[in-house]
């Protein structure tokens, strides 16, 4: 029997999910080849780095479950939550140059109020209900449109390449701002195109595609950092890039990102989700983290201040 070992650490899922779902949204996979044309590419001879890149990252985390008392004795469940946004800039050196803290209570609760305690304002964020993936989802909004922020000051204050972990979303409005996506939850090439992406060596990528979603379309391609020998997916990221540009700009665009990445591809014994999550994207996900405060210092602050009533 012959197997490979994925490098990925099992506990962050797996490179290529099994059971990715296939994309409901249209693909048009001949942007920049026909599709029966399709092949590994190496960036056109010529293409350099930028001389500095700015990779933008987000962190959240749950600090306590609550129960907010509702007029009549009734109660909502709830969450207090705390995330952090940030940029770090590349090069040559790396430097952290923007972070931001935001702290919510999130309940459908109409009493719902901000809770003041010694270790910040946790703002009020009432949502439409209960379930936890929906408290979770409301957390993740909020440091999502934190890091659009994050990502629109940083291109305010200069022309380099904006990387920001993760898909677009919100982001893609950013001129010329490339989201990279580590875990593969959905297909969106067909099983021929799919073997492409597995043919690829380090510092290869595959043709651009676009993606004709709400509420706006992107283009996409794969590369593959390198790393540890592994699966058919082992290093590879997914790349996008707004719509909105034209076929030779985004081409040219896929060429100076496949290129810039590998240099910052992380490696096993430093990251367990080596290579994909890149050395600055690690090191401003541990800053942001402790930027946050100790966990356990903040759910000390919470329990104070539920039992003084303390409230704005």
């Amino acid at each position: 029997m012959r197997f490979t070992v994925d490098p990925w650490d099992p506990a962050y899922g797996g490179s290529l999910e099994p059971d990715a779902a296939q994309s409901e949204a249209p693909v048009v996979t001949d942007v920049e080849l026909p599709s029966a044309r399709w092949a590994p590419l190496i960036p056109r001879a010529g293409t350099v780095p930028p001389e500095a890149i700015v990779f933008i990252d987000g962190v959240r985390r749950l600090e306590a479950r609550t129960w907010v008392e509702e007029p009549g004795g009734d109660a909502s469940a709830g969450i207090f939550a705390s995330f952090a946004a940030g940029a770090v800039r590349c090069d040559g050196r790396a430097e952290i140059i923007d972070t931001v803290v935001g702290r919510g209570v999130y309940a459908p609760s109409a009493s719902l109020l901000d809770v003041a305690t010694t270790a910040g304002v946790f703002a009020a964020h009432r949502t439409a209900e209960a379930r936890p993936e929906a408290l979770t989802y409301a957390v993740h909004e909020d440091m999502s449109e934190t890091e659009v922020r994050v990502a629109e000051r940083a291109r305010r204050a200069g022309d380099e390449l904006l990387v920001l972990d993760g898909p677009l979303r919100k982001r893609g409005h950013v001129p010329d701002a490339v989201g990279l996506v580590k875990s593969h939850y959905v297909r969106y090439l067909p099983p021929e195109l799919d073997r492409v992406v597995g043919a690829l060596t380090p510092g290869a990528r595959t043709p651009v595609f676009r993606v004709d979603a709400q509420p706006f379309s992107r283009h996409s391609w794969y590369t593959r950092l390198p790393g540890p020998a592994g699966g058919p997916w082992a290093g590879v990221v997914r790349c996008e890039a707004t719509g909105a540009l034209a076929v030779d700009a985004v081409v040219t665009l896929a060429d100076t990102v496949t290129v810039a990445l590998p240099r910052f591809a992380s490696t096993p014994h430093k990251d367990p989700r080596a290579p994909q999550n890149l050395f600055p994207i690690a090191g401003l996900e541990r800053e942001l983290r402790h930027r946050l405060g100790d966990t356990h210092v903040v759910y000390r602050a919470l329990r104070r201040a539920s039992q003084v009533h303390i409230a704005v």
